[in-house]
């Protein structure tokens, strides 16, 4: 049994009585405000595991239209609230942060992901939580357990965050777990992230472009889906190293875009153009968008070379 978490995070402890971390408000949401300005445009719910099968047709079966330009425009514009603290990427590469111990926790993430069949976001979002923690909060030395820790309540947030049907936090100690946490324990843990994140856990992904990238390299049109299901594919797997770290959501799916779409059809330059507008403002003054958008793309098709008719098969 690993040591108690309670004297670090007892401050954050609600008064009431609650078996859950969550209440009847919705700080959960954003807390200031941030994700209410997108309204009912931005919906993940075709990348919850309850709709894993649907078809991408243009409008979701809930009857909320694609994103609209404007949306896009201001989630490129709030990405960055939804990202790891500036420097963590270079204090992964440079040893101030364990680099082994991130990446155990992100396979302990996706091993409990997949036993409980998780959709992609959930798992996009645990190790974004994992990230954004990670860069702004310092773990004690030599306590390897607190890492594991951080991994279960990261999942179980996102969980709670985006899948129909939740585990109990004790049950989501699976997979070989090195230690096993008492729920008390994980739920301050969660505590302790929601904090530290400032409620920030509806985060903008790239899942929350790809959906009106894909539509717009298809003239307007319902994109192949295969073309959904590669880019799905592409995005779980940008979030597993760090070497994606460097790019914001936008910049992410936009290449992923049209790395799938090339695969099936032929993209011209001014589609291409298009959709690095769209991802302009967020790049650094000593960057081009041409150059940031060409190592992503590259970074992309260096990983996933050879495994096109695995991750854009064809339609049946």
């Amino acid at each position: 049994m690993a040591p108690s978490f309670d004297c670090m995070v007892s401050s954050l402890l609600c008064a009431e009585d609650d078996t859950s971390i969550f209440g009847d408000n919705d700080c959960y949401f954003g807390g200031s405000g941030e994700v209410g300005e997108f309204g009912s445009t931005w919906d993940h719910s075709f990348y919850r595991n309850s709709n894993q099968d649907r078809v991408f047709n243009g409008v979701g079966e809930d009857g909320l239209p694609l994103q609209s330009e404007e949306c896009v425009v201001l989630m490129v514009e709030k990405e960055h609230q939804h990202l790891p603290n500036a420097g963590y990427l270079k204090r992964l590469q440079g040893g101030d942060l364990d680099p082994a111990a991130r990446n155990e926790a992100v396979g302990f993430i996706r091993k409990v992901h997949a036993h409980f069949s998780f959709g992609p976001l959930c798992e996009y979002l645990s190790i974004n939580y994992l990230d954004r923690f990670l860069s702004a909060y310092e773990l004690p030395k030599g306590k390897a357990w607190m890492m594991q820790l951080l991994a279960v309540a990261c999942l179980s947030l996102a969980a709670k965050m985006e899948e129909t049907e939740v585990p109990l936090v004790f049950d989501l100690q699976v997979c070989e777990s090195k230690f096993v946490f008492e729920a008390r324990t994980i739920q301050r843990m969660e505590l302790l992230v929601l904090s530290t994140l400032s409620w920030r856990m509806q985060a903008i992904t790239p899942f929350s472009f790809i959906d009106y990238f894909l539509y717009k390299l298809n003239d307007d049109k319902t994109p192949l889906r295969s073309s959904v299901l590669g880019s799905i594919q592409l995005i779980s797997s940008t979030i597993k190293g760090i070497d994606f770290l460097e790019f914001k959501p936008s910049e992410i799916a936009a290449a992923v875009a049209i790395y799938v779409a090339v695969e099936t059809t032929t993209v011209d330059s001014e589609k291409a153009t298009f959709l690095t507008q769209h991802v302009k403002k967020v790049n650094e003054p000593w960057w081009s968008i041409n150059d940031r958008f060409n190592f992503v793309y590259l970074l992309i098709w260096f990983e996933f070379a050879g495994q096109s008719d695995e991750v854009c098969g064809s339609d049946k």
